[in-house]
């Protein structure tokens, strides 16, 4: 099973929908990572504010933050391997690297949409 591990800035949730404005970027990758999950992949998701000790305790990512600081995230790993750094991977990314179709991520229709349907 692969495993894909994403390394959030520090911010007050993951989805997107906090505060004054919806981020579309934040709101693309977790619906793109539970279309991950729904597909047999496991996802794990660190916010630097809530999880600091996950930070520091892997030593990829504390080298990375000790060498380009704050900057370095978002980062992704897969399996282990550091393979996006400064911003979250493209659905082609994720789908390569985890062996998913691209189109799982970029279809309008999901089985993962329902968790991120936004009312008007």
């Amino acid at each position: 099973m692969k495993k894909v591990e994403v390394y959030d800035p520090a911010m007050c949730c993951s989805t997107g929908v906090c505060g004054p404005s919806v981020d579309p970027a934040l709101t693309k990758v977790a619906k793109q990572l539970a279309v991950l999950e729904a597909n047999g992949v496991k996802v794990e998701r660190y916010n630097l504010s809530n999880d600091t000790q996950v930070f520091v305790e892997n030593d990829k990512v504390s080298a990375h933050l000790q060498k380009e600081g704050e900057l370095a995230l978002p980062l992704t790993i897969v399996d282990g391997e550091v393979k996006k750094t400064k911003a979250y991977p493209t659905e082609g990314e994720f789908a390569e690297w985890c062996g998913v179709e691209e189109s799982l991520l970029t279809e309008n229709k999901t089985k993962a949409d329902a968790r991120f349907t936004i009312l008007d």
